[in-house]
């Protein structure tokens, strides 16, 4: 069986979510160069460590995928891969292989990076063979990972400006409340197989109170940071971070629905994008 045959090029760059490393590698490396030096983006360092961190988060979106078998055959049946358009077996060789090629990456810098990239591997594991299906620790595990993504760079340049911890933490509150509308727009399947996730435990409607809660907090953070921190450009995180969270929260209400939720869900990650694309004007 030739390699094209086990490992079609479509199903890998579906199972692999390239659209979400792509988001990735933008924050890392828009990071480096606009708020540490622009002298980072010829930094070989900077290339192997946002190589590094993609295997890592590669490998995590493909064994979450072989755990979510026949939750996803529930909640969203057209994409299901593992077990159709590649096998098990293939699924977890291509994870074990992504996730060694990560730490191994993050060697040839440090140490230190090859030791993050192994806990965040083996965290990634956990989640999608456990914790994903128990209230807040999954998506407490995840928002974790998305803002170390970032605090990796302090691992490369320690003279790292403090302003990659505050993205670090817009990073860390938007994917709290991504996690929680997945959650939502998951519902249905997750419940089929008694997982215990928050919108199973305290409702929907407890849910979204719990999502709005997240919102406001990082509104008046956001707010806070100008103020007291750093100044940020008033018209951009006004015209596209704020008055979209406004409108994020609005729909929220409104949702009932998987489509909704889905629309919300990829709303937040407009949001997360135009934050990371926020630092060019830092």
């Amino acid at each position: 069986m030739s390699l094209l045959t086990r490992f079609p090029v479509k199903t890998i760059i579906r199972l692999t979510r390239v659209w979400n490393l792509l988001i990735i590698v933008l924050a890392q490396f828009s990071a480096s160069a606009f708020l540490i030096s622009e002298s980072n983006l010829t930094d070989w360092r900077m290339f192997v460590v946002s190589f590094s961190t993609v295997l890592v988060a590669a490998a995590g979106y493909v064994i979450n995928d072989y755990f979510d078998i026949k939750i996803d055959l529930i909640n969203k049946p057209g994409e299901v891969m593992v077990g159709r358009s590649i096998t098990r077996r293939s699924a977890i060789f291509l994870h074990s292989f992504l996730s060694a090629g990560g730490v191994l990456a993050g060697s040839l810098i440090s140490w230190k990076v090859a030791l993050v990239n192994l806990v965040s591997s083996m965290l990634l594991w956990w989640y999608s063979s456990s914790l994903k299906r128990k209230p807040f620790s999954g998506n407490l595990s995840i928002a974790l990972l998305t803002g170390t993504s970032l605090l990796m760079l302090y691992l490369v340049y320690p003279q790292s400006d403090h302003k990659v911890l505050l993205y670090a933490v817009f990073a860390f509150f938007m994917t709290l409340i991504r996690e929680a509308v997945k959650d939502m727009e998951d519902l249905e399947g997750d419940r089929a197989f008694d997982c215990h996730t928050l919108p199973i435990i305290w409702g929907i409607a407890g849910t979204k109170k719990y999502v709005g809660i997240l919102v406001i907090a990082l509104s008046i953070s956001t707010i806070a940071v100008h103020v007291y921190i750093q100044p940020l450009p008033v018209t951009y995180f006004l015209a596209l971070i704020l008055l979209p969270l406004a409108w994020f929260s609005y729909r929220m209400i409104q949702a009932d629905t998987v489509s909704e939720y889905h629309v919300l869900s990829l709303w937040s990650k407009f949001i997360m994008v135009t934050g990371i694309l926020s630092m060019v004007l830092i």
